[in-house]
């Protein structure tokens, strides 16, 4: 957006795609925005009104790339040699690997994102951690470990974070 003087706001840029992150917006509202958008392309009329959305709970997504996060997140192509994907209740779990599953060398190294929800942001974390504790994935190097840390940090926990926080979570580490 954009604010002139007298704080008229303007679009400077619409993207009419789905966002990436639609998926901490559903488990949220407990909208399915991807039948919504599949209804009106078909010609229904969208059913929901903007009042009638309420945001319950807490979500966090966590992106999970088949990538070296300790060589400075070099990608990680390869076969998936095994695989335990986490579950349970306020756990979502969006992707399409597959033990024998080959990740090419061009790619996009996004493989699986794990969204989470509770009531609490607090809950959420701790969803978010047990999540990354089940999941594994032979074969192949993830960023696993390394979202396991971020979501484990305490100053992640008590909300004490800035854009800078990953770079100097890494600086602790060496």
């Amino acid at each position: 957006f954009l604010v002139d003087k007298d704080k008229n706001f303007y679009f400077m840029e619409m993207n009419t795609r789905i966002q990436v992150e639609h998926p901490i917006t559903e488990m949220r509202t407990g909208i399915d925005i991807v039948k919504e958008q599949i209804k009106i392309a078909a010609g229904e009329k969208l059913k929901i009104k903007q009042k009638d959305i309420e945001f319950r709970g807490s979500s966090i997504e966590c992106r999970i790339n088949a990538e070296n996060p300790s060589k400075k997140f070099r990608p990680s192509p390869g076969t998936i040699t095994g695989i335990n994907l986490p579950g349970g209740n306020g756990v979502r779990v969006d992707t399409a690997i597959y033990a024998g599953y080959t990740v090419p060398a061009n790619y996009d190294s996004m493989i699986a994102k794990i969204i989470v929800h509770g009531q609490t942001r607090g809950e959420a974390i701790s969803k978010m951690k047990r999540a990354l504790e089940e999941l594994v994935v032979d074969g192949i190097d993830t960023n696993r470990d390394f979202l396991y840390s971020i979501i484990t940090h305490p100053d992640f926990i008590r909300g004490n974070f800035d854009t800078s926080f990953i770079e100097k979570m890494m600086e602790e580490k060496s």
